[in-house]
């Protein structure tokens, strides 16, 4: 049980910056324009809830679980997302800079992500099946051992892995994506 609990609150131009939140479980909440960057939230819940143009850089979620949270037009630059609860953990991105990002091991079946900048993002074992891509930029994003199966790649841009070291039965591609997949071969094609 959480030492605190916030239901149903809504929270609009708070500064968490450099802070410490710990222990507090958010059910059903919305978060815009708050600024979380360099802040340390440990521990916490957040379920059912919604971020809106918050600033995550660099923030430590040590422990905390993402249960059905939203995060839209968020910067999430270098977040560990691996270091988060991995019960019912569940989040969807839209419009999002999550650069430098690790979702190490995470199982993130059926997740979106609309729009978004994912460039050099960790997925290495990450379940991804059924996921969506959609007009994602994936520069230098990594996929090892992913499980990639039924995702939907065909409206990302600058992905490039290896399909023998992951599982991609069923994964769609656009045409243009192909070379991304070719890569380790060094061909060339016009």
């Amino acid at each position: 049980m959480k030492e605190k609990v916030h239901d149903k609150e809504n929270y609009t131009n708070i500064s968490y910056s450099g802070q410490r939140i710990s222990n507090t479980e958010f059910d059903s909440c919305t978060f815009s324009n708050c600024d979380f960057s360099n802040s340390v939230l440990s521990e916490n819940d957040f379920i059912n809830c919604r971020f809106e143009s918050c600033n995550f850089a660099l923030t430590k979620l040590s422990g905390s679980g993402l249960k059905d949270v939203h995060f839209v037009d968020c910067k999430l630059i270098g977040i560990n997302f691996d270091h988060c609860s991995d019960f019912l953990f569940a989040a969807n991105f839209q419009k999002c800079t999550l650069d430098y990002a690790s979702f190490f091991m995470k199982k993130m079946k059926r997740a979106k992500f609309t729009d978004c900048s994912l460039k050099e993002v960790d997925f290495t074992g990450v379940d991804l099946s059924e996921a969506v891509f959609k007009n994602c930029d994936l520069l230098r994003a990594v996929f090892h051992e992913s499980n990639l199966l039924k995702t939907d790649f065909r409206t990302a841009v600058n992905y490039s892995f290896d399909p023998e070291a992951n599982k991609i039965k069923k994964a769609k591609f656009s045409l243009s994506g192909v070379p991304g997949l070719l890569g380790k071969y060094s061909i060339e094609i016009e």
